[in-house]
């Protein structure tokens, strides 16, 4: 089947479309607020991690149905444990540092946070950079490191995605319901 969007106008507009949206889901459930962030990072409010398992657990059945459906292709791409680690780490760092990730980074900026902007948007285009000026020197070795190939975890235990959907549903729902209760 083709894809749904083909021409580069209609693909500009479709992203510009659903950035909005995501901007706003964002900003309604509350994921752009530092003091949410922080609370999550500390363990301490559960509203974001709800919010991201609920994404999660959405985006796996909306994708799989897309894919089954034929609407679209995924394109798995390798996975390198070195890779993962290193980025998670800056990534890590970033995030406990000013409190904010890429996406909640811009939600911010909209609500008129400045913070976002200088540490956030400015560390990005800084760390984008210098990823962009070292990928000849570490494209051959560190993002190969411990590379595994092109796995998903239901090739990796050789199910069906749709058990796999299942048993992650059958684990999260009731985490979710759990934080909700102990965070009142």
């Amino acid at each position: 089947m083709a894809p749904l969007v083909t021409s580069l106008g209609w693909k500009l507009i479709f992203g510009l479309v659903t950035g909005f949206i995501f901007g706003f889901l964002l900003q309604k459930g509350q994921a752009v607020k530092y003091e949410r962030i922080v609370g999550a990072l500390r363990l301490q409010d559960f509203t974001i991690i709800k919010f991201m398992l609920s994404a999660i657990l959405v985006g796996m059945v909306g994708i799989y149905a897309m894919k089954d459906l034929g609407f679209i292709e995924l394109e798995i791409k390798s996975a390198a444990l070195g890779a993962n680690i290193i980025g998670g780490l800056i990534f890590g760092v970033g995030f406990g540092l000013l409190g904010y990730c890429p996406g909640t980074a811009l939600g911010a900026i909209g609500e008129g946070r400045v913070d976002a902007f200088w540490g956030g948007i400015l560390g990005m285009l800084a760390g984008a950079g210098i990823y962009a000026e070292t990928y000849t020197l570490i494209k051959g070795n560190l993002l190969t490191w411990g590379s595994l190939g092109k796995i998903t975890l239901s090739s990796l235990l050789g199910m069906n995605h749709w058990i796999i959907i299942s048993i992650l549903w059958i684990l999260l729902v009731p985490l979710m319901r759990w934080f909700e209760k102990i965070g009142r």
